[in-house]
């Protein structure tokens, strides 16, 4: 593999970055696999953070939106990615804690309705556990996960009455 110089590094990466958000760790990885110098690297990425082709802020926020809107994810895989991308945790807690339980909800409850129709299981409480377990796996939080439960079998009641 042939080496790459500052100034095409910094021009490949402008030109990722303006076709969608990319964070420090990604892009820093990326030159590392290059055999960039750490020296190299560092002044590629401050140009690239001073000329706001990165922004973790900016990359944090449409990560979390579209994780959850799209891919169904809850709290806890979105925040595990997140580490995993090594996100600043003041910036993760920031954006994560901005978005409602509400907007939660709107995603699980589907996803849980729409899970309960391929369960088989003898009782309620047998198929509430496997729900349980299924959004826990999803990453969502008991709390959130318990108030969905719970709201649809107030629902389910409510329509019998």
């Amino acid at each position: 593999m042939k080496e790459v110089s500052e100034q095409g590094a910094y021009l490949q990466l402008a030109q990722l970055c303006a076709r969608a958000e990319h964070c420090q760790y990604e892009l820093t990885e990326k030159m590392r696999r290059w055999g960039m110098s750490d020296e190299a690297q560092a002044r590629v990425m401050q140009r690239l953070v001073s000329e706001r082709y990165v922004d973790d802020e900016r990359y944090t926020q449409a990560f979390v939106r579209d994780k959850i809107r799209y891919n169904k994810w809850g709290r806890r895989k979105v925040e595990q990615a997140l580490w995993q991308k090594h996100i600043d945790k003041d910036i993760r807690e920031q954006i994560l804690n901005e978005v409602d339980d509400d907007e939660y909800l709107s995603v699980l409850r589907p996803l849980l309705k729409q899970k309960q129709k391929t369960l088989k299981g003898g009782t309620d409480y047998e198929r509430n556990q496997k729900l349980v377990k299924f959004a826990l796996q999803r990453g969502f939080t008991y709390d959130i996960i318990r108030q969905c439960i719970d709201g649809d079998i107030d629902e389910m009641s409510d329509e019998e009455d």
